[in-house]
């Protein structure tokens, strides 16, 4: 992509930005669906960027997409989550469906339509583990049936399709899941539970029972431990961190307009929140700086499906999404300590509350105790590379 494309995307998003923050506070306090920040995506067609130029897209790559998580994240996390999900459900389509007849004639309906996708790949019963199934989808001649308990799925009576996991046959084992895609008007959603939590409320992530009926035609050609080891789970860790920076960098940019307000009611003297902004400003860096590796470490192994499917490079995304998460955390709360009161309070151009209530989702999604748990057994296989050339 040529600079100003880039620089189209960068305006298109600050204009989805912008929107997003008029109502970010409302759609935090109503735990309630961004609407006005998703019609925005939907009127700037970004949804559909991702789709290669030969079924109507732009293709746009995930430093771009990555980009754009960071510029909504800095106005309202809970409108960059949705859209981060969004673009991850759509890797596997592009990544793993461009071989079958059905899903490229869907992958130009989300490009031409801008269909918003969700995600139901978490299951009642199997402890949050996304690579095993309980449900199975049950095959019939041309057509998939397939019901099960997911006990998430964000913004799920909002979205045109859900790609969903599951058994691959009924005799299949747990871990022998495929993908599938069903639109809208071929399944029903039983909410089994609500959303009211501490921060991200604006993704509405609610658990329903999943009944739908659709043509064989629409379950993803790639086994799902294929599509999940080669885009989804890398693109996850990515565009969640880039959403996560976004927070961040407007924790501390609301942290330096404090300092900067009070050195203008006092000139002359050293603000004491001076210093805590510069090591916010550092920690900020680092992060940026370790997204941005891992941006390339992705592009360079994005062709390669052995390095994809590599210990090394699951280490370096599992290593990505928890020091990510950590770091948030560390940095918004050195913004507090500068904005102090006025930071704690809600409704202050220095508020913080609502970046600190998001960012303690990072943690937990998907739980950092669990990918610790995974890369620890990776590394007592796997000799960990530490050298600066890569």
């Amino acid at each position: 992509m040529n600079a100003g494309a880039g620089n189209s995307l960068q305006l298109r998003a600050s204009r989805v930005a912008a929107i997003a923050a008029q109502f970010a506070d409302n759609v935090d306090t109503e735990a309630r669906f961004p609407r006005e920040a998703i019609n925005a995506m939907k009127a700037e067609h970004l949804l559909g960027i991702q789709v290669p130029t030969d079924l109507g897209g732009e293709a746009v790559q995930v430093e771009q997409i990555a980009e754009i998580c960071s510029i909504i994240g800095q106005s309202c996390a809970a409108s960059a989550m949705i859209f981060a999900m969004h673009h991850i459900k759509l890797s596997s389509l592009v990544e793993h469906g461009q071989s079958a007849k059905w899903h490229r004639a869907f992958m130009r309906r989300v490009a031409a339509e801008q269909l918003l996708l969700a995600s139901a790949t978490t299951e009642g019963g199997i402890g949050g583990d996304l690579r095993n199934s309980i449900c199975a989808i049950e095959i019939d001649g041309d057509t998939c049936r397939l019901e099960k308990n997911a006990t998430v799925i964000s913004y799920g009576t909002e979205a045109d399709a859900i790609l969903i996991t599951s058994r691959s046959s009924t005799e299949a084992a747990s871990s022998d899941q495929v993908m599938t895609v069903f639109v809208r008007d071929q399944y029903t959603l039983e909410k089994t539970n609500g959303w009211d939590t501490l921060g991200m409320r604006g993704t509405c992530s609610e658990g329903f029972v999943f009944r739908g009926t659709g043509s064989t035609e629409q379950i993803l050609p790639h086994p799902f431990a294929e599509i999940a080891a080669q885009s989804m789970l890398a693109m996850a860790h990515l565009l969640w961190s880039a959403l996560w920076y976004g927070i961040a960098v407007d924790a501390v940019t609301r942290a330096q307009s404090f300092v900067r307000a009070a050195a203008k009611r006092m000139p002359g003297v050293q603000q004491p929140g001076a210093l805590r902004v510069a090591e916010a400003s550092n920690m900020l860096q680092m992060l940026k700086s370790e997204i941005v590796a891992c941006l390339n470490t992705y592009r360079h192994a994005k062709d390669d499906s052995d390095k994809l499917a590599s210990m090394g490079f699951a280490i370096t995304m599992n290593n990505l999404k928890v020091g990510a998460s950590q770091s948030i955390l560390q940095i918004i709360n050195h913004a507090m300590l500068v904005c102090g009161i006025m930071g704690y309070k809600n409704g202050t151009p220095y508020s913080l509350g609502r970046h600190l209530r998001d960012a303690n989702s990072a943690q937990l999604m998907v739980s950092n105790e669990r990918i610790l748990g995974n890369t620890a057994t990776m590394l007592l296989i796997h000799k960990q590379n530490t050298s600066l050339l890569g």
